[in-house]
């Protein structure tokens, strides 16, 4: 699996897939479709935190790029046409439900203070390790649901994806400056709130994982039975990064930045059947002559 943000990857490949695929090549068309997929799935996933919602969001991506796939002139890359169309597209989606739950700094954190506070004893911590797990993930993901959309979309690109500014300005279509720019206050906003409340990055915080567990159970935001962010992945963010995050982090932005790397990267359930139904669309296959 290539990962379209990495300074390596091969636009060549695509616009050739893109040519076959105009062509009626079907085989083309899924290729380039199952190159691009599971980082669409995953951009839509860290934005709304729901699976069921991130399925539909890349389905309708998907539908909205191969309708619009000849309209492609190649002034830009392709990676930077497609994802410009991902960005877009989440950026103007309505409310999901979760972003109407949590949209706001003090509310989330307040509600964290109240959640009470429960130590696990040695089996305990051994039996719910996989579920702190999944707390953790679900309480850092929530936290991203407190920025407005655009900060959202920059984070999740600028620091759990690690484009580098040139290619996020291309995709925003703005300036380097600007993405600059705009990513800087984005991690202020949240770094901030991070550094004053989140134990993970400041140890003198009082609010741990562990502690709020059986908080997260009692109250449904967890079911240690049914996973849903430390379950059905095989890698987390940093491994397709191809930077070497391993190492001691040296300064606190990249701690922060480490946390929201080691969430998971999920394929989607649904991938195959997603894919399926949008190339055997009776719409697309008259588009594409198959």
């Amino acid at each position: 699996m290539e990962n379209p943000f990495d300074a390596n990857f091969s636009d060549s490949k695509d616009i050739d897939l893109v040519k076959f695929s105009l062509q009626g090549n079907k085989s083309a068309l899924e290729h380039l479709v199952l190159r691009h997929q599971p980082f669409i799935y995953n951009i839509a996933w860290k934005m709304v935190l729901s699976p069921v919602d991130a399925e539909d969001i890349t389905q309708d991506i998907l539908i909205k790029i191969i309708t619009n796939l000849s309209k492609f002139e190649g002034k830009s890359e392709f990676r930077t046409w497609l994802y410009r169309i991902v960005v877009n597209h989440i950026l103007n989606l309505n409310k999901r439900q979760l972003e109407n739950v949590v949209n706001d700094f003090d509310n989330y954190f307040e509600g964290l203070v109240q959640m009470p506070d429960a130590d696990l004893s040695e089996d305990e911590l051994l039996q719910f390790e996989e579920t702190i797990r999944d707390v953790s993930i679900s309480c850092t993901s929530g936290m991203l649901l407190c920025l407005d959309r655009e900060q959202r979309m920059l984070i999740v690109l600028g620091d759990i994806f690690s484009i580098d500014h040139k290619l996020g300005a291309e995709i925003f279509n703005i300036s380097t400056d600007n993405y600059r720019q705009r990513l800087t206050r984005a991690r202020k906003e949240l770094y901030n709130w991070m550094n004053n409340k989140c134990g993970l990055v400041n140890r003198d915080n009082p609010c741990r994982c562990p502690k709020k567990t059986k908080s997260f159970i009692a109250q449904g935001y967890v079911n240690p039975a049914s996973l849903v962010f430390n379950a059905n992945y095989d890698k987390k963010m940093s491994d397709i990064l191809t930077i070497n995050y391993a190492e001691k982090c040296e300064t606190i932005d990249e701690l922060h930045r480490q946390i929201f790397r080691e969430s998971p990267f999920r394929k989607s359930i649904k991938s195959q059947t997603i894919i399926d139904e949008i190339v055997n669309n009776k719409i697309i296959k008259e588009i594409y002559g198959f």
